[in-house]
C-alpha cells in the first residue's frame, strides 16, 4: 500500500482498524490536536484509531466509542508521560475528550464532550 499522508505528520495506515477492514478515515479535528501533540512533545504513536464495530466489540471498547467513527485515537510519545500530554491536551484543547490509561492516553473529539475519565490502576 502507498504511503498516504493525512496530515504533516500522519500516514492514513496509522488509523487503520487493525482488523484489517480499510476503515481508516480519521477525523480532521481529532488530527489536528495529534499534529500539534506530535509538534510539541515529538514522536506520537498510535495504538488505535479507527474501529469497525466488529473490532471494537472484539476488543472491549464501548458501544459508543468514538473509535467507530475515527474520532479517537489511542496514543503514547516518545518523549513525554501520559500525564503530561493529557494536561497540555486540557489547557490546548479544553473540547476534548481525554481518557487516562496505564500505558495510553486515549483522545477524541465527540460532540457531547468534553469527557474525562482515569483508568489508571
Amino acid at each position: 500500500m502507498p504511503y498516504q499522508n493525512v496530515s504533516t505528520y500522519f500516514d492514513r495506515s496509522e488509523f487503520a482498524c487493525k482488523c484489517g477492514c480499510g476503515f481508516d478515515t480519521v477525523d480532521v479535528s481529532t488530527l489536528s490536536i495529534l499534529d500539534l501533540v506530535r509538534r510539541n512533545f515529538g514522536p506520537v504513536y498510535i495504538n488505535s484509531g479507527c474501529r469497525c464495530s466488529e473490532h471494537n466489540k472484539a476488543v472491549g471498547g464501548s458501544p459508543n466509542s468514538q473509535h467507530l467513527r475515527g474520532r479517537a485515537a489511542d496514543i503514547r510519545v516518545r518523549n513525554a508521560s501520559l500525564q503530561e500530554v493529557a494536561d497540555w491536551v486540557d489547557r490546548e484543547f479544553p473540547n476534548a475528550s481525554i481518557g487516562m490509561y496505564n500505558t495510553f492516553i486515549h483522545i477524541d473529539t465527540r460532540t457531547n464532550g468534553p469527557a474525562r475519565w482515569d483508568m489508571r490502576n
